[in-house]
C-alpha cells in the first residue's frame, strides 16, 4: 500500500471516530446504527481491521455523511486559495471558493467603486437568493423601486427575482458575498 493510501486510511478512521464522538455515541450506539458488531467497529477505528467498502457505506449513512465526504483526500494543497482579481467597470471581484459553484454556491469578495453603473437599465433578475455583508464602506442596494444603504458590518439577503443592483455610496465598498450559480453567472461574468 502506498504512503498516500496509508495516510488516507488513517484519516478515514479518524473521521469515523471523530463523527461518532461528536454525536456523543458509544461504539455500541454506532454499531447498532450501521449493523456492525462493536468489536469490528472498534478494530476499524483503531486500524486493527482493514476497512471494506461494504462497511463504509452503512457507517457513512449512520453518521449522516456521504461516502465521498468520508473518503475525500486530506491533502492540504487546496486549503489556501490565491484568488485572482477579475475586473469590470466599477468592480473588482475575487473568487474565494476553491471550485466554482461548490455545493451550489460561490463565495466572492467584491470591491465596488461609485462609478459602477447601477441605473434602472443595469438591474438584474435571476432565480435564487443572494447574501452579502459589507466589510468596509457603504453599499447601495437597488432592490426594485427601493434604494437601501447597507453599512459596514451589516448584511443583506434578498430574492434575486426582484430587479437588483449593488453599487457603492460615497466611496469604495468592499463586500463578502455568497451567490448561487445563477448569481455567479450574472454578477461575476459582467
Amino acid at each position: 500500500m502506498a504512503q498516500d493510501d496509508l495516510d488516507l486510511d488513517t484519516v478515514i478512521r479518524q473521521r469515523i471516530r471523530g463523527l461518532r464522538l461528536a454525536r456523543g455515541w458509544s461504539l455500541d450506539a454506532l454499531a447498532a446504527r450501521c449493523h456492525l458488531s462493536p468489536s469490528n467497529l472498534s478494530r476499524i477505528e483503531t486500524g486493527h481491521r482493514r476497512i471494506a467498502l461494504d462497511q463504509l457505506v452503512p457507517i457513512a449513512r449512520a453518521l449522516d455523511t456521504t461516502l465521498d465526504q468520508l473518503v475525500e483526500s486530506a491533502a492540504d494543497e487546496d486549503v489556501v486559495i490565491r484568488p485572482e482579481p477579475c475586473h469590470a467597470l466599477g468592480m473588482t471581484s475575487w473568487l474565494l471558493s476553491s471550485e466554482r459553484s461548490l455545493n451550489g454556491v460561490t463565495v466572492a469578495k467584491m470591491r465596488i467603486t461609485p462609478d459602477r453603473p447601477t441605473g434602472a437599465e443595469h438591474l438584474k433578475v435571476h432565480p435564487g437568493r443572494e447574501w452579502f455583508t459589507v466589510l468596509s464602506g457603504i453599499a447601495r442596494l437597488h432592490l426594485g423601486e427601493r434604494t437601501i444603504l447597507v453599512r459596514t458590518g451589516d448584511a443583506a439577503e434578498f430574492s434575486t427575482m426582484t430587479p437588483h443592483a449593488i453599487g457603492a455610496h460615497e466611496g469604495p465598498a468592499e463586500l463578502l458575498t455568497i451567490l448561487d450559480h445563477h448569481g455567479e453567472r450574472t454578477h461575476l461574468a459582467e
